[in-house]
This record gives structure tokens, sequence and C-alpha cells, in this order.
């Protein structure tokens, strides 16, 4: 159902959904709260695509459900309680779901008549009859109306998408289009980038081009579909039109928009299409077509009911009505057998109710639901099947029959299908540490309150985060409500799912301690040895690091998962089997060339940098180094010992305490100055040293490829750029120098700006500005090793004297992003727009300024839910305490493609020394009792026939063989504990129960070869 665009940009509430912005854009956006949606069946499936669809913002939400609370379904609706049983389904869960986001109506839909359904732009149906689904599916493919069905059923999940005969897609990927810089451009419209720089292209892409000297006819923005020659080059359609190039030229690419063709339910029922969940099971889909029809079939034929858990007749009229449809439509399986071991287990746990199943599928469908709504990212075309039946335990540890499976009329009765009762009892007596409150955080705790997780006699949840909840977090941490901001994450979560399930009282502990080195008092021995598992919900590398290195030291599995966008991943690390974390990075990150930054952007990527470096020089280290000056006794000759290069530091402490301003009007001319010396005076210099005509030493133009000649800029008070960095910079200056806030009307601001004395522009015959990269390092090596001892004494005499201004500071400013009043992103905005119009580079609004300079990590719900999904259905399996690294799966997802990869673990490496092989990742040599240095020697040299050349604790080396003989005789009858006392000559902390030693050895050969560290427990 087409629906035409009402909103203004400004009801989007970008202090609500400021992370969901960067994922789809606000054209999307705007189009997802233009659109209605209706949610058919509530159970946890039902529930939570309710929830991340009312998370993500729609215009309104309608949701149907005639059935009332049943005990099974507190098995994942975690909307529900004991108290709601034999209530409204649809009642209960509308007013839970409404708190989510007041931006979102919520209501209760009274049936699912034509007249109804006509109303939605898209249509979810779950726990729906194939009849149903079919006939409801009908009239919204005549009606353009997008219609999504789906079910889960235990570890098997179905997903079926129908968005009509001619769907447009505007974006594919939601990536950031690709751009280049031009080298060449032939005749035959070969373009070669420069520098021999990755294009990143594909054939068929399209680009556009702009700044192309000699071929005008290129510059009208057209797109030119491309054909790729190598990475560095491709080729474009042109004629003789188009004139001969010259130099110059950037490509952009242009996201041509695209319509796809669904067909109905009941085509694609007989001749599916089908999105694959996990390659490596390539031969289920068509099995499990056939098996979810079947449960339909058995349905009808039993009054709604499925077959019963672990019944063999049930499976066996269950695998009848598969080989009756497969007979009817043989070109669903081809040449295939039905895989009746696949299918029987799919009808053994068709009333089972799986949270993390639920959770994936939950997120899943909802990113299907905003793609209907916004026509942004590509959609499942048409069929996803997914099962993890690699999280079901070993058969002979945890058996599963007819008895252990039966319900037992408890919240848990829909896993207890799947796994059995025995299972359940060791999942509710976990001990679980759970690292992180966030987004991730809140799922992981829903799923598991869901689970039972931790809910038994000897079973345990601390989750610990030191952060308060922020507007911004309501977005995609459901746990947590407007009332809620300002709170600690950790307690707010824990109490909210133990109302989700009341078993958890006193079974969950919040902590705000940050886990770190400095906690290790807190999260001891005694705390690591009393886990099960470790499972991280974390935004950031240097923590997840921390506490995999703690996993690893007390051998605990560890869960990880982490989310950017639409992308998601999920890692487990299993003991003496799996890698660590820690065992793979990322790539270090790009960093722009100084050169680039200082004198030739050519992206505002660049330009928002050096206004950020800007910023902190102007409002935070400059401050910092007058307040160091004011404070510290004989500060310049200290510094001096330090750093030569001290002339610069002394200018700034000069410049801030001589010229101080005491009135908010000297802040105003202290910015318009400032203005002047950055995008004109500099400009203007740096065209003085290369002008716009200069060559190269080898007789190229200077001013060619990455090196735009820039342009001096005027001052505008009418350009809103121009002004605002006149605004953020004086009202910046004036708290750091404590004058109170004003507020002045910008024709007050006209009146001051009027009354300024401007400098005129003085070329400078005796600056160097650095060419390129090189020749930014060598100056840098010069200036390290400078000394103009008698200009710093000359600004040294000018500097007031601390003693008379005894008491005065300063207030540096700490860069705050997320504070849309306090002018940091107004004026690294204006700064870097003004720059930007130096070297006509396209300027950026304020939104994706912010993102780019507080480096913003963008987020959406629906990726959160699926990713938790994913670990908690691996979290099962180190219940089940699975040895074979083939059941454990790493994820890697992107919902916008859409995309699904897994793969098994990496095993740990391993190591030998004297043919013995060892873990180099997991195994120790693990000595007890405070021995003595000969004690420890002796041990290596005749139970493992290594001899130590080195011996350390952490930074301090306690024993080297090249030590004098004294040093080594004076060591040897020294207990550890003394030992490192006395070379470190610092206590160890009194928390500390195991040494870590680390040694360099030399085997029976003589040979120096690598062994585990030393785990010393006292």
């Amino acid at each position: 159902m087409a629906e035409s665009m009402q909103v203004d940009l400004p009801v989007i509430d970008e202090s609500l959904y400021s992370r969901q912005l960067y994922v789809l854009g606000k054209e999307a956006m705007l189009k997802m709260q233009n659109a209605n949606v209706l949610i058919i069946g509530l159970r946890g499936l039902g529930v939570e695509i309710a929830k991340n669809v009312a998370l993500a913002g729609v215009k309104s939400l309608a949701l149907y459900d005639p059935k009332p609370v049943e005990v099974q379904d507190l098995s994942s609706q975690f909307f529900l309680s004991e108290d709601d049983i034999g209530k409204p389904i649809a009642d209960v869960t509308a007013a839970k779901v409404l708190e989510l986001n007041l931006y979102v109506p919520i209501s209760v839909a009274s049936d699912i008549s034509e007249s109804t359904l006509v109303k939605y732009k898209v249509v979810v149906a779950t726990n729906l009859s194939l009849e149903e689904q079919v006939k409801i599916n009908e009239f919204t493919h005549k009606n353009d109306i997008g219609f999504i069905a789906a079910d889960t059923r235990g570890l098997f999940g179905q997903l079926f998408v129908d968005l009509g005969e001619a769907f447009p897609v505007i974006d594919q990927t939601g990536e950031e289009p690709l751009t280049g810089i031009v080298s060449d451009i032939e005749a035959n419209g070969s373009v070669t980038m420069l520098d021999d720089n990755r294009h990143g292209l594909q054939d068929g892409d399209y680009v556009k081009f702009s700044e192309v000297e000699g071929m005008p006819k290129l510059n009208d923005g057209s797109p030119h579909k491309i054909e790729v020659l190598g990475p560095y080059a491709f080729k474009i359609q042109i004629d003789e039109s188009y004139g001969t190039y010259k130099k110059g030229g950037l490509y952009t690419q242009v996201k041509m928009p695209s319509k796809l063709n669904f067909k109905s339910l009941k085509e694609q029922l007989a001749e599916p299409e089908y999105v694959f969940s996990d390659f490596a099971k390539f031969d289920r889909p068509p099995q499990l077509h056939l098996g979810f029809q079947a449960l339909h079939a058995f349905q009808t034929k039993h009054q709604g009911k499925l077959p019963r858990p672990c019944h063999e007749e049930d499976a066996n009229e269950f695998l009848r009505y598969v080989e009756e449809l497969n007979a009817q439509n043989p070109s669903i399986l081809g040449e295939a057998e039905i895989n009746k071991k696949l299918l029987k287990e799919l009808s053994f746990q068709a009333t089972g109710d799986v949270p993390g199943v639920s959770a994936f599928f939950g997120g899943l469908i909802a990113q299907e639901v905003l793609k209907c709504c916004s026509s942004k990212f590509g959609p499942v075309k048409q069929y996803l099947y997914f099962d993890s039946l690699e999280s079901l335990p070993k058969p002979e540890d945890f058996p599963r029959t007819a008895e252990t499976t039966q319900p037992v009329g408890s919240r848990y009765d829909g896993q207890i299908a799947v796994f059995g009762s025995e299972f359940q009892k060791a999942i509710s007596n976990l001990k679980v540490f759970l690292v992180g409150a966030g987004a991730i955080g809140c799922e992981m705790l829903k799923n598991w309150a869901m689970m039972g997780l931790g809910s038994g006699p000897n079973g345990n949840i601390i989750v610990t985060d030191m952060d308060s909840i922020e507007k911004s977090n309501l977005n995609r941490q459901f746990l947590f409500r407007p009332k809620d901001v300002g709170g600690n994450k950790s307690e707010i979560a824990a109490k909210a799912v133990q109302a989700m399930n009341p078993h958890l009282v006193g079974k969950i502990e919040s902590k705000l301690d940050k886990v770190g080195p400095d906690t290790e008092h807190i999260f001891d021995d005694a705390y690591w040895q009393r886990l099960d598992l470790v499972t991280n919900a974390l935004d950031n590398v240097d923590a997840r690091t921390y506490v995999d290195r703690r996993c690893i030291f007390y051998k605990k599995p560890l869960l990880e998962s982490g989310t950017l966008g639409t992308k998601g991943n999920t890692q487990v690390v299993i003991p003496n089997l799996t890698e660590s974390y820690s065992s793979s990075q990322d790539p270090p990150e790009k960093s722009i060339p100084l050169c680039t930054l200082r004198s030739f952007p050519n992206k505002i990527d660049h330009t928002i940098a050096w206004a950020k470096s800007l910023f902190q020089d102007y409002f935070a280290d400059s401050p910092e180094t007058v307040n160091l000056y004011l404070s510290q006794p004989n500060y310049v000759e200290q510094t001096l010992k330090q750093n030569p290069d001290i002339k610069g530091t002394l200018s700034n402490i000069a410049q801030l305490l001589n010229n101080r301003p005491y009135t908010f009007e000297d802040c105003i001319k202290w910015a318009r100055i400032q203005f002047e010396t950055k995008f004109n005076h500099e400009i203007k210099q740096l065209l003085y040293n290369f002008p716009e005509d200069a060559k190269t030493s080898n007789g190229a133009p200077f001013w060619s490829g990455p090196k735009r000649a820039p342009k001096p800029l005027e001052f505008d008070i009418e350009n809103p750029d121009h002004l605002n960095f006149i605004i953020g910079g004086a009202n910046l200056l004036a708290f750091i120098y404590g004058l109170k806030e004003q507020s002045v009307a910008p024709e007050d601001y006209k009146k001051v700006l009027d009354s300024i004395d401007v400098p005129e522009f003085t070329p400078k015959s005796g600056v160097k500005i650095a060419a390129n990269e090189q020749e930014a390092e060598e100056q840098a090596r010069q200036l390290s090793g400078s000394l103009d001892e008698e200009e710093i004494q000359r600004i040294a005499a000018t500097l007031p004297e601390p003693s008379s201004l005894a008491g005065y500071r300063l207030s540096p400013i700490e860069f705050e992003k997320d504070d849309d009043t306090n002018h940091h992103i107004e004026f690294i905005t204006a700064a870097s727009n003004c720059r930007a119009l130096n070297y006509a580079i396209e300027t950026a609004d304020a939104s994706k300024t912010k993102f780019i300079a507080g480096k913003i990590i963008p987020a959406i719900a629906t990726t959160t839910a699926l990713v938790t999904g994913l670990v908690c259905l691996e979290l099962y399996k180190v219940v089940a305490k699975h040895d074979d690294i083939e059941v454990y799966k790493n994820g890697f997802v992107n919902l916008a493609l859409p995309f699904f990869g897994f793969s098994e673990p990496v095993k740990s490496p391993k190591g030998k020394y004297n043919g013995k092989e060892f873990d180099q990742i997991w195994d120790r040599f693990e000595l007890e009792g405070d021995i003595t240095l000969k004690e420890l020697l002796t041990h290596f040299e005749e139970k493992e026939g290594l001899e130590i050349s080195m011996l350390s604790y952490g930074v301090t080396l306690l024993y080297a063989s090249f030590f004098p003989p004294k040093k080594v005789n004076e060591r040897l009858s020294m207990k550890f504990t003394d030992l490192i006392k006395t070379v470190s000559k610092k206590d160890l902390p009194p928390h500390a129960k195991s040494l870590i030693l680390e040694v360099c050895c030399d085997d029976k050969e003589g040979e120096d070869v690598e062994v585990p560290y030393i785990n010393l427990k006292l």
C-alpha cells in the first residue's frame, strides 16, 4: 500500500534515534514513520518482532491475537507473567509494548478482515494456519501490502517474505558510496585511479564524476555504468563529444534504485526461492520446506495441536504427511530423498519454544518489516529456513524421551520440550557473569530470564556495568524506560528481568564496577573460580581483551559478540579447544597523513578531523598547559628538559594569559580573529608558498591529484557556518575563562563584529609548509631537536608570574558529543565546513559531523536481538560440555544484504618441547606453594628437562643466566613472595593468590624453546 510522505524532518527525535539514524538515514526513517504495521500472533516470536519494530519507530503498530495467555506462553513471551494467565494476550502485550517508545501508538486489532488489512503497509503473521496465511497473502499481494509469515518450532525456524510484484529498493547495502581520485581518462572510457588506490567497485555499479578538467560533460552529475578492468581501473561508455581529459577529477559511486519481483505464498509453496542461513546446511531448506507444511497438515488433522515432544507415533504420522507432500510436489526435493532423521527431530521439537531462536528470528523479521516500510536494504527473497540442532546435548548425558520432555505446567515447558527436564535443571543452576548491561546486555538478560538461567538453587547471575542510562540508550536497550534515565544500567536491568521472571529474585546480583586490573581485588580468584561461564556485552576492544585474558587464566568459557549497524558477529571461546578472542585482531584504523590534515584535505573526513584537533587545541590542551604553568614550580625549566620544542607551548600560554577576555564581547572578537587566521590568512600563506601555477621538482602541476588549490574565505555573517564558528568559539572561550554564559541574538553578534578591526594579511617568507608526508616527518624531527633558547627566554619574560595569579585556573573542556546545547558539535561542524569551503569539499551537517567526530558506533535493535539469540544457542552447547569443536559456531551476519555466515572456531595452536605437546593458549605449568627460586629451577631441570635462562614477574626480571654469580646466589634461597618484593620494591597485592611467572627456556638439546607460563599458587 503506497502512502504519501507527510512528515517533516524535525519529527525525528535525534536524541532518541541517533545511533539508528546512522544505520538507516533520515529518508528511510521518515518513510518508516509514515508506515502502519500489523503483527498477528503474540507468542514469543510475535512479541520479539513487536518489540524491535516499536523501538525502531513506525507510524503505528497494531497487535492481533484472540487467544488468552497460557502457561506455555511464558517460555519466551517476556511481557507476560503468571498473573496474566487467562487474560487476552493482545491486551496485556499492547500495554507493555507501548512503554518502549512513546512515539509509536500501539493498538489492538479486533479482526484481520480485508477492511482491517488494507490500513497497513506490512502485515506480519506468526503462529497462524497455512490456510489463513495463504488467504491473507492473496489480499496483500493484490493490494501492494507487504506480507511476512514466520514460525519457530523448537530449534527450527521458517520465514517467508512477499513485498509485492515491483518492490523498490533505494539502497541495497547501506554502505557509504565509494569515492576516489582519477589520474587519467582515456578516449575509450578507461578510468585509472590515482596512486594505485583500489576503487572497490563491481561490474554494473554506477559512478558520477566532478572536477574533471577537459571533459565538462562528465561533470553534469549523470550516472555512468562501469565495467571493471582491474582493481585500479574501470571503463565507462563515452564518445568524442566528451572532449579530451586534461587533469583532475573525482568519482563517486551512485546507488541506483532497483525493483524486485516477489511471488505470492501460494506460488512459492510449490516453487520456493531460498536465502541460505547456513551454507554448511545447503540441503536442508527443501527438507524443512516440506516439514513445516507437514506440521500445518498435522495441526489441521488434530484441531490445531502439534506433534507431542519425542512422540514416535505422532512423528510417524507427521512423516506420512511429508511423503504425501513430496509426492504432490516432487520438484522441491528433486533427486534427494526425504531426510527422516532431520524431519523426525522437527516433529519431536514442534511444541518447543526456544528464546534464542525467537530472538534470532525476531531481529531478522523486524529488519524485514523496516525494509518494507523504508525501501532501505535488500529483503529476504523469499524463504529462509534455520536450525540449530547442534545446540542439543549428547543423548548419553541428557536423554530426551517422551517422559523427560513432556510438559510439567512450568513456564519453561517450551524449553523442556526441546532439551528435557534434566537439561533445564543444568541451565537453572549455572553461575554466569555478564560484563556489560547495554544493548547486548539487556537482550542477553531477557533471554536468560526466559530460559530460567541461574534461577535454580545453585544458580546465580552477576551483571556489572559502571555506566548510567542516557536518553539515546532507550532506542535499543529495551529494559530501560524514560523514567530510568540517569539510573545505573546494571541495577535497573537486573530489576527489570526479575519482574519478567520472579524465579530470578535473589538470584541476580548487579555491580557498578569496571572489570579491569584496578578491580582484581573485587573480581578475585575466588570470584572467577566459582563461575561456569562468562558473557561479554561490551563496546570496546580493550575491555574485551582483558576479560578474555581472565577467562584464559581461569579456564572459563567465554561467549563474545558485537554489532555495527546491520552487521553482527558472535564468537565462542572454549578452554583447551578453541583460540581466544585476542588470537585475532582487526587491522588498525587507517590514519590521515599529517600533511593532508594540515594543508591538503580532499574529503570531509579530513576537515572534521582537523576541526576536532582545533577544538582540542583551543579548549582542552592549551588551558591544561596554562594550569600546569600556574601550578607547577619552575614549569619552564622542567618542561625544557623534557621537550626542547617548548616555544609553541610558551607562546600559547602567553597568548591565553596576556590576552584574557573580560567580557563576552572580547570572546566574540577572539573568535572573529581566529576565523580570519584559519580560513583566510593561513590559506593565503599556503598559496604564497605554493601558488596555483606552482610546479613540482619534475615539472608537473603541484596542485593536482589529491591536492586541491584552496580559496581564502571572506567572512560573511549571513553564512551559517561562518556565524556558527563565531558563536561556538565565543561561547567555548567564555566557558574556559569562567565568564557567564550569554544568550546573544545574531543581530548583537553583528554589532560586535562590525566594530572589530581585522588585521590585514602579510605573507611570511620564512614559513615552511610540508608538501608531503616525508617532509612533514622531517620537519617534526628537526623541530624536536631544535632549541632557540634566546626566543624561549624572550617569550618566558612576557609571562605573568604564577604568584600574581594565585588560585587562578582555566576550565579545560572535555569533548562531549551528545549534548546539543554545549556548542562542541556546533563549533566542530562550523570549523570543518569552513575548511571544506576553503577546499571546495562538500560540507556536512551537524549529524554527520557528530557521527565522524564522536566516532559513534551505528546501532539498531534488530541486529542486537539477532546476535544475542545466536549467543544463547551457543550457550546451550557450553552447558552440554560439547568437546567437539565442529559443534560450535562463530557467526557473522549482515541484515542489510541479507547475509549469514557460520564457521567452526579455530583450534587453539599447539607447541612442543622435549617431545611433549602443549596448548599455547590454555596450558600452563601449575606449581604449589611459596617455593624458592632454587626449588623452581631444580623442578624444571629434573621434571621437564628444561633449563630456565630468564624468569620474570610482570616487567620485573627476577632471574637471568647472565646475572653475576653473587646476585644469583643471593636470590636462589629466597621465596618468591620475598624475591618479588625485594627486586620490584613493591608489596604484592593482598588479594593475590597466584603469581604469574614468564620464562625463557632451553630444552635438552640446548635449543631455545617456547613454553607455557608458570602459575605459582600461593
